[in-house]
């Protein structure tokens, strides 16, 4: 298992052997402290123990948020957590000039993305929180320890302090294992980024009742379940130091990779505006929604939440709601006998660089559902048709449940022959085995938060499968 740092264009990587020990036992571990097969007990016990409520409500009920005066963003009334503004982009590449004006969250603090580890009985454990996010489609999954924007853990909105917090914000509670800024989703969020980072505490841990100790082994096959991991908690897993699979060379060396993803940033030119939320074209603002005229995409909605284990136990909010259930998928082969994926070179206009590397698939297919089939994603065809001794992974997954109402993504890895994917891919795509993946990931914003979620899944994979 391995870390890397970035020198030039190649990747070096450092090899902690005894760290890379203590992982791979936590990853054949079935767990000392709480059995998997009494976890969703445990958790519809968390469930039952609070009240949880959401309801959908018009904006005027919206508490503390108001339509700003003039630019008609919709804003909070401390200045803080976040707000909906408009964008304007502009992709300027080879293949021409496309530009596109859309609904965008600005939310410029950085927070915390952080799991607790620690050793029981010789095996590291990692600190999971049962945590009710109102965009769930089932309110209450398994989150990191800390998940937390500065606004909450600073206490804008009042509410109690966040457990857990001081192991991320003390360098005298543990030994860091991974600390790292990552984007969240590029279409939906401007320039957004998160610490995320796993720390092994020094010392006992206090236990709390909505918090369990879990072995990778128990997450791995967790990562299986439907909409019990979430979002926050995959991309923190993805940044676990080490590799993602078996070892073995690779079709293209570390610095021709580099070369490429390079190229891909220098070849795109990428403007985003922000700007007013009421001058958005294309989209209209009513009571309720604020949608796209040919309801497509996603709507600006708002919700009010009741929370019983929550720092604040009532408020009022926003969300994006997305209009279809997305695909996402790694589209995979094998090249002497070693499992490559096909990453895509991903612009999105809120990236805080121009392009990041996504999923081979990445959409909602109502977005796309009225274009030609040669207008449509590439290898869309290839995912939703395949066939079951083809699927290595599948689960359905919540994208943030904070900020995104019932987002919801199928998220797959296919196997493919040469006829569905060449070795020499279309332009914008490229081969990379899931161990150089793992390598960049310990560096901000070169994998999108879709393919952190798919690398945290091909963790899961046996090698030989």
């Amino acid at each position: 298992m391995q870390s890397l740092q970035i020198s030039g264009p190649r990747l070096v990587r450092r090899i902690d052997h005894t760290l890379a020990d203590r992982l791979a036992l936590s990853t054949a571990s079935a767990g000392t402290m709480l059995p998997t097969d009494e976890f969703a007990h445990w958790l519809g016990g968390r469930r039952a123990a609070h009240a949880f409520r959401t309801e959908r409500i018009p904006f005027a009920a919206l508490d503390a948020w108001t339509f700003q005066e003039g630019t008609g963003n919709l804003v909070h009334r401390s200045g803080r957590f976040f707000s909906v503004e408009g964008l304007h982009v502009t992709v300027s590449g080879d293949e021409g000039t496309e530009q596109w004006h859309q609904p965008i969250i600005r939310q410029p603090e950085v927070g915390i993305l952080g799991i607790l580890a620690k050793e029981f009985d010789g095996v590291l454990h990692f600190l999971m929180q049962a945590k009710m996010e109102p965009g769930n489609p089932n309110l209450l999954q398994l989150s990191p320890t800390v998940q937390a924007t500065r606004s909450n853990y600073t206490k804008v909105h009042q509410g109690s302090d966040v457990r857990y917090l001081e192991y991320f914000t003390r360098p005298d509670r543990g030994r860091v294992l991974t600390d790292v800024l990552q984007s969240e989703h590029g279409s939906w969020f401007y320039r957004k980024s998160n610490r995320n980072v796993i720390v092994e505490a020094i010392g006992d841990v206090p236990d709390h009742e909505d918090f369990c100790w879990l072995s990778l082994g128990q997450l791995n096959e967790l990562l299986r379940w439907d909409n019990v991991v979430n979002m926050d908690s995959r991309t923190v897993l993805a940044c676990m130091p080490g590799g993602a699979g078996a070892q073995g060379s690779a079709l293209h060396p570390d610095a021709d990779l580099m070369s490429w993803f390079c190229s891909e940033r220098s070849r795109h030119v990428v403007t985003a505006e922000r700007g007013a939320l009421r001058d958005v074209p294309g989209w209209e603002c009513s009571e309720w929604a604020i949608s796209h005229a040919e309801q497509r995409f996603f709507r600006v909605v708002a919700l009010s939440v009741e929370a019983g284990n929550r720092e604040v136990a009532r408020w009022t909010q926003p969300l994006f709601e997305p209009v279809d259930t997305g695909e996402i998928a790694f589209v995979a082969r094998r090249f002497d006998g070693v499992l490559h994926v096909l990453v895509a070179a991903r612009v999105e206009g809120g990236f805080l660089d121009t392009v990041e590397l996504g999923p081979t698939v990445q959409c909602i297919p109502g977005n796309v559902a009225h274009l030609p089939e040669e207008q449509r994603p590439a290898f869309l065809g290839t995912v939703v048709t395949a066939t079951a001794s083809d699927v290595l992974y599948e689960a359905v997954h919540s994208e943030e449940g904070g900020r995104f109402l019932n987002a919801e993504s199928r998220y797959r890895v296919v196997l493919a022959d040469e006829t569905q994917a060449p070795t020499d891919p279309p332009a914008g795509f490229h081969w990379v085995t899931p161990d150089q993946l793992a390598s960049l990931v310990q560096h901000g914003h070169y994998l999108n938060v879709q393919a952190r979620t798919l690398l945290a899944c091909l963790r899961t994979i046996a090698p030989t499968a």
